[in-house]
């Protein structure tokens, strides 16, 4: 689940508060829909949990043992790529980067 960058863009976002699928999509700039289907996902490995209210589908990060679990993966990837505890930017690496070549 953690091998999609969108899906780790959606969990990070969701470490610190609930938020709505629009909200997400805002977050990490693409479409509802398509954040929708990585959340489904994300719920069907019982990383998230959602909450239905009205037309509203609002997601939280299942419990705390998840939140632990992307804090240290985050940790653990600024570390090995030598970012020595500064911010991690989740990058998207199926994207092509400017010069036109795979990241």
């Amino acid at each position: 689940m953690l091998a999609d960058a969108t899906r780790v863009r959606l969990l990070w976002a969701l470490l610190g508060e609930e938020l709505s699928v629009n909200d997400l999509a805002s977050s990490v700039g693409k479409l509802p829909t398509s954040v929708s289907q990585h959340l489904a996902k994300l719920r069907m490995a019982r990383l998230v949990r959602a909450r239905r209210e009205g037309t509203h589908v609002f997601y939280r990060i299942e419990n705390d043992h998840v939140r632990q679990l992307i804090r240290d993966a985050m940790f653990h990837a600024d570390h090995a790529s030598g970012g020595g505890g500064g911010r991690l930017q989740v990058v998207d690496t199926a994207a092509p980067d400017a010069t036109g070549t795979d990241r």
